[in-house]
C-alpha cells in the first residue's frame, strides 16, 4: 500500500508543475469517507463550489466521497505523501498519528451541546491544537460538525451492564477504547466503510454514532435497538498539504480559505438540521426502535466512565482537558 500511495503522490507532484506552464487548473483532490448526504458531503461540495467560483476556475476540486479514493487508515499517510490534497479526518483520527491532544474530543460527557463546542473550536484552544498539524506537514483550516452520538445494537441499552460481552465497532482512539472497556464491552477498531456490514453478520454487536450517520449508512436495518444517549461527539478537522498549501500563489490561498470559511458555516449550520432529520426517517422506518435514555440512566452512564478521564490524561494531556473543560464552562456558574 505504500509503495502504491508514494508512486500516486510522485504523479500528484508531477501533476502541479505541469499546470503552471500550460496554465491548467490547479488540481485540488479532497477525499473523505462518508455518503454526499451527509453534513460533511455537503460541506465539501459546497467548498468546491465556491473554491472554484472565487478562484474564476484557477482551482478546480475533485471531491471523492464513500472511500472512493482512501479508507479510513489509508487517508492521512496519502496526504502527508502528497498523494491527496484535502481531507476531513474525524478528531480521533489523529491520536495515532501523534498529535493525540484531539483524542479530548472523544471524552464522554465532555461537551454538553453545540454552544459549549463553539467556545473551544471557535476560541483560543480551537487554534492552538490546529497549530500542532503543522509538524505532521498538514495545516489545519477549519472544524465541521458531524454531531452528538447515540448507541445502538440488537437489544435495549439501558444500563452500563447491557453493555457487558458485546463487541462495538469504534474509530481507532484509545479513549473511545476505553469507554467500552470501562462498560465491559469488547472494542473493535474498523473502517467506516465497513461497519454495515459487520453489524449484518454480526462480527460486531454494535456502535456508536450521530443519526445522519447511521441512516445515510443503513445501519438502522441491521440494529434493533439505538438508545439516544448524546454521550459524545463527532467532528471533522479539514486539513489541507502543508507543501501544497504553501506552495500556492498567495491570493489564491486566500480566495479558498474564503470558500472553507464559508463552507464551515454552511456545513455547521446543516449539521443539526441534517441529523435531526435523519432521526425522523428512522422513526419512520420502524426498522430500528429509539430508546430515548432518561435522566437517571444518563447520570449512571455517565458516572461508570468518570474513571476514564483520570485514566487518559497521560495520553490526551491533562492541560488538553483541563483547558477544553474551561472553555465548556466559561460563563455559566
Amino acid at each position: 500500500m505504500k509503495r502504491l500511495l508514494v508512486a500516486t503522490a510522485a504523479i500528484a507532484a508531477l501533476a502541479l508543475i505541469g499546470p503552471a506552464s500550460a496554465q491548467a487548473p490547479i488540481v485540488l483532490k479532497f477525499s473523505h469517507v462518508v455518503a454526499p448526504d451527509t453534513p460533511k458531503g455537503k460541506g465539501s461540495e459546497k467548498f468546491k463550489e465556491l473554491a472554484e467560483k472565487y478562484t474564476n476556475g484557477k482551482v478546480k476540486v475533485e471531491v471523492y466521497h464513500n472511500s472512493t479514493l482512501y479508507k479510513d487508515k489509508e487517508e492521512l499517510e496519502a496526504m502527508q505523501l502528497g498523494a491527496v490534497q484535502m481531507l476531513a479526518p474525524s478528531n480521533s483520527k489523529f491520536g495515532p498519528i501523534g498529535v493525540k491532544e484531539f483524542e479530548v474530543f472523544d471524552l464522554p460527557f465532555l461537551i454538553p451541546n453545540l454552544a459549549a463546542l463553539r467556545k473551544v473550536t471557535e476560541g483560543p484552544i480551537g487554534a492552538k491544537m490546529l497549530k500542532l498539524l503543522d509538524s505532521k506537514g498538514m495545516v489545519g483550516l477549519a472544524y465541521w460538525d458531524n454531531g452528538f452520538k447515540q448507541m445502538s445494537a440488537n437489544k435495549p441499552l439501558r444500563k452500563p451492564e447491557d453493555y457487558k460481552g458485546l463487541k462495538f465497532r469504534i474509530q481507532s482512539s484509545k479513549v473511545l477504547e476505553a469507554q467500552f472497556r470501562t462498560l465491559g464491552a469488547i472494542p473493535q477498531v474498523m473502517a467506516f466503510s465497513e461497519v454495515y456490514q459487520a453489524l449484518q453478520t454480526g462480527v460486531v454487536d454494535g456502535q456508536e454514532n450521530t443519526w445522519s450517520n447511521m441512516y445515510t449508512q443503513k445501519m438502522h436495518e441491521v440494529q434493533k435497538d439505538i438508545t439516544e444517549t448524546n454521550h459524545g461527539y463527532i467532528g471533522y478537522v479539514v486539513v489541507v498539504n502543508k507543501p501544497f498549501w504553501d506552495g500556492l500563489p498567495a491570493d489564491i490561498r486566500g480566495q479558498l480559505e474564503k470558500a472553507m470559511k464559508e463552507a464551515t458555516a454552511y456545513s455547521n449550520e446543516i449539521s443539526a438540521k441534517e441529523n435531526a432529520e435523519a432521526r425522523e426517517e428512522i422513526i419512520k422506518s420502524k426498522k430500528s426502535t429509539i430508546i430515548t435514555a432518561s435522566k437517571d440512566e444518563l447520570a449512571a452512564l455517565r458516572k461508570t466512565m468518570e474513571p476514564i478521564y483520570q485514566d487518559m490524561e497521560k495520553r490526551v494531556g491533562k492541560q488538553a482537558i483541563e483547558d477544553v473543560m474551561k472553555a465548556v464552562n466559561a460563563g455559566t456558574n
